[in-house]
């Protein structure tokens, strides 16, 4: 491609990344602090969780809560205005009525008036009348396939009292599924009232919502595949100690990286997984690898496209942009991580989270023009100098990012397509695939690097050598003169050979 090209493609990857940066709030135990009802059609609702979960792995009569999926409620309780509890009497029961109602996404058409033709959530005395349900209560319709479902809970207020009784109940999953709970009222005086407490969700394998479930796992084997990278590695690294390049300790910061990246994510999954809510320390470490990871994992391909080692002994000028991109890029990225993972559980706003998510991919997108703009004046000079090796070594690299450029831009194209079909999550199943695949990428990518620029006997062939003129050719010393030379003419040929750099370029010249 034309380098023109080049940055008008990567500049369009940097929007259509920007357009679907997705954000996921997952976690097993959801509070409630003073949380308020919402209005809709003639009813109040608050939004108490949702989250993918395995059917039960034992029978629900068993004694024990071990192997089975699980919703309980913990201290939830209700408050309402003393304007609203002022209008009964102390020996009215019965004053004000919360429902929570549990459902599988499957079955939300069973709430509400909407299989009778009507936009009604809560029961009236008019359709009381026309249909199987009682005034005040939400319309559900049961499952015929799973009579007990949707789940209905119900807390009453008692005479004056601002405070309803608490709900400790725990509800059992019998069906593999996304699960949503709401609680709600249909009583026009409850206007006002909050939710305290928590409930909290289980999987029959621990306390990991379904979505992140089988990221455990993938982090446990990607820890094993950097682990492997990293031998590979060192046995190289130890082998030709003496002609390392500086070029080859970056790469190794980046094996590390990744290793202790991927490392803290498996134990964090798995405390996670083990006490419910997510362990502070370890999260905070895993975040923060992740972030350098990702920043360093940038630079090194920056300054691999520079031409850095290869047609420049230093970056020069350039050192302190490239720092400074680093820097806040690094910055950019804890902040959005920490978020993520740290931040509030329950309807993170969409605003903010663009207000982080935008700084980054604007410096990935910055960090991708500057990369494909580097690599084409890199190739432009080693054409120009006609150093074969070296530019054959930088086609292999130009070829291989172009190609992952492309597997991103159809993965991107993927993910708005998996969005776009699946708004409530009922392919939740799979949503661990969409996370799992850029880590995949980016130990592919690094795996190829390592390969590329592995230390060698020789490392000269792709070191950066002194020019001994304007365009002087490192592989074009004639090799077709006089067949007769003396012996000391050609030890002192092939030693200035290796100094200059040139010594591999020439034997590979004579072999072709």
């Amino acid at each position: 491609m034309r380098r023109r090209e080049l940055l008008l493609l990567f500049s369009e990857l940097g929007f259509l990344l920007l357009a679907i940066a997705p954000f996921y709030a997952l976690a097993s135990i959801h509070e409630y602090s003073n949380e308020t009802f919402f209005p809709r059609s003639n009813s109040f609702f608050f939004h108490g969780g949702s989250e993918g979960l395995y059917a039960s792995e034992v029978a629900l009569s068993s004694p024990t809560s071990d192997g089975k999926s699980l919703i309980r409620f913990e201290s939830v309780t209700f408050r309402r205005t003393k304007e609203s509890a002022s209008q009964h009497h102390d020996m009215q029961r019965n004053t004000g009525l919360v429902e929570a109602i549990i459902l599988e996404v499957q079955d939300r058409d069973k709430i509400g008036g909407t299989y009778f033709n009507s936009d009604a959530i809560c029961c009236t005395r008019d359709l009381e009348k026309e249909i199987s349900c009682k005034a005040g209560e939400v319309i559900i319709r049961p499952n015929p396939d799973n009579p007990n479902w949707p789940k209905r809970i119900q807390t009453f207020f008692d005479g004056t009292n601002e405070e309803a009784n608490k709900i400790t109940q725990t509800v059992f999953i019998n069906r593999t599924g996304m699960y949503y709970l709401y609680f709600m009222f249909c009583d026009p005086q409850l206007k006002g009232t909050v939710i305290k407490g928590r409930t909290v969700w289980r999987n029959p394998q621990g306390y990991l919502p379904g979505k992140m479930a089988p990221l455990m796992t993938f982090y446990g084997f990607m820890s094993l595949a950097y682990l492997l990278l990293g031998l590979f590695w060192f046995l190289q690294f130890t082998r030709f100690w003496k002609d390392i390049l500086q070029l080859h300790y970056y790469i190794t910061a980046v094996i590390a990286l990744g290793m202790c990246e991927m490392a803290f994510w498996y134990f964090e999954y798995a405390n996670f997984n083990s006490i419910g809510t997510r362990p502070m320390g370890i999260t905070l470490w895993a975040v923060s690898f992740t972030a350098v990871k990702k920043t360093v994992s940038r630079l090194l391909l920056l300054v691999v496209s520079m031409g850095y080692g290869v047609v420049r002994p230093t970056l020069g000028g350039m050192t302190f942009k490239v720092v400074f991109l680093g820097i806040i890029y690094f910055v950019a990225s804890e902040a959005l991580e920490l978020v993520e993972h740290l931040g509030n559980i329950n309807d993170f706003a969409g605003k903010a989270t663009l207000f982080l998510v935008l700084p980054v991919v604007l410096l990935d997108a910055t960090f991708i023009v500057w990369i494909f703009s580097s690599l084409s004046k890199t190739l432009e000079k080693l054409q120009l100098r006609r150093s074969m090796a070296k530019l054959e070594l930088y086609r292999k690299f130009t070829n291989s990012l172009a190609i992952f450029v492309l597997l991103s831009v159809a993965w991107i194209g993927y993910e708005l397509y998996f969005n776009a079909m699946d708004p409530l999550s009922e392919l939740w199943q799979r949503a661990w695939i969409i996370p799992a695949f850029w880590n995949v990428l980016s130990y592919a990518l690094l795996a190829i690097i390592c390969i590329l620029w592995a230390p060698s006997q020789n490392p000269t062939r792709y070191a950066y050598s002194e020019d001994t003129g304007d365009d002087f050719d490192e592989e074009g010393v004639s090799l077709t003169g006089s067949g007769a030379k003396g012996i000391g003419d050609m030890v002192n040929r092939k030693t200035m050979d290796h100094v200059l750099g040139m010594g591999d370029d020439l034997e590979e010249d004579k072999r072709e």
